[in-house]
């Protein structure tokens, strides 16, 4: 907690200056570009990983990196907390992407691959729920990258599970449907620092370095034309 209280004094004293200008502006409004679904854990960090600045990502975190999917009518299955991020950058915001973005040494998917019975976690185990699909697939179809451990191999297909729950909120398929907002699979190496994308072509994620940013960025470009 001391590292946390020094920590914001250090911004008063040091950062602020930079940047008061720029939140005097966002107080009247926002215009993030992105929502950045991603997991609660401490080692991922949205904005130092994507050199973000106040303002430009709205960010939803919860354990795993979860999206409960929706019913016909729109309504979540599961917290509304996510559904109501969702909705709120969809319509409000009128977010141009969504990315969803797990990591290496998920404890979430750690939890799901072992189910330990000794830990007294109703509310994590009933919350974990929502990545079952992910699990289904890794022992039915298998991994993406048979080099990774388990859980990562999890991890990932996760990450795809996840895109598709979003794609059960109707207001995220008409947009998705009108040209008005991607959605975006990535993954995040914890050991080297390296982010990763999701191709649909090769079925697998790749990393973003110049070359593939600019891939990605060529492909937005177009689709926005």
């Amino acid at each position: 907690m001391r590292k946390l209280i020094m920590g914001i004094v250090e911004f008063r004293e040091k950062m602020l200056p930079q940047y008061a200008e720029q939140f005097s502006k966002l107080a009247l409004s926002q215009a993030p570009d992105a929502l950045f679904i991603t997991c609660s854990d401490s080692r991922v960090v949205p904005d130092l990983l994507a050199s973000t600045h106040p303002g430009d990502l709205f960010t939803m975190r919860n354990v795993g990196n979860l999206v409960p999917p929706a019913t016909a009518e729109g309504v979540s299955t599961g917290d509304l907390s996510e559904a109501s991020a969702i909705e709120y950058a969809v319509l409000v915001l009128k977010v141009a992407n969504i990315v969803v973005c797990g990591h290496s040494e998920c404890g979430a998917m750690k939890a799901l691959s072992t189910r330990n019975a000794k830990l007294k976690t109703p509310n994590l185990d009933k919350w974990l729920c929502h990545a079952n699909n992910a699990a289904f697939r890794l022992e039915h179809e298998g991994p993406l990258d048979d080099r990774l451990k388990p859980h990562d191999q999890l991890s990932q297909l996760n990450v795809l599970v996840q895109l598709e729950h979003l794609m059960t909120y109707p207001i995220v398929r008409q947009q998705v449907t009108a040209g008005a907002l991607v959605l975006s699979g990535w993954w995040f190496d914890i050991a080297t620092g390296d982010m990763y994308a999701y191709l649909r072509t090769s079925r697998s994620f790749e990393i973003i370095d110049r070359a593939m940013a600019d891939r990605i960025i060529a492909r937005l470009a177009a689709r926005a034309r």
